[in-house]
């Protein structure tokens, strides 16, 4: 079990209750082992973050990220994101919003192939 701190648990809830259109899509097709029999965990603390996807098994995160996430500073928080959930051994896979609504089956298959 990865360790996160204790004060997100109760964000990570609120997270997963209010899931954005892209995620409730792509958690509909990862949800209940769909994907290739692996477990997925929707926002799921991992250290001092709350990542969208968390596959244990395959040492997968999915993050879908949305147009605020493309600014200067939005990237910046990325770097240091990626970094460290590099550094706890995990491969990171980023699509925007619109590829999970739009392009479905093209993110599951890239998903697939990781």
């Amino acid at each position: 079990m990865r360790l996160y701190h204790r004060y997100l648990k109760s964000h990570a809830r609120r997270l997963r209750r209010d899931m954005t259109d892209a995620e409730q899509r792509l958690w509909f097709h990862l949800r209940r082992k769909q994907l290739d029999g692996v477990q997925f965990y929707r926002q799921k603390p991992l250290g001092r973050y709350i990542v969208d996807f968390y596959g244990p098994a395959a040492d997968l995160v999915i993050e879908l990220d949305g147009s605020q996430h493309f600014t200067a500073d939005g990237l910046a928080r990325h770097r240091h994101r990626d970094a460290f959930l590099a550094g706890l051994g995990l491969r990171i896979l980023r699509f925007d919003d619109r590829q999970a609504l739009l392009e479905t089956s093209a993110v599951l298959e890239a998903i697939r192939e990781r």
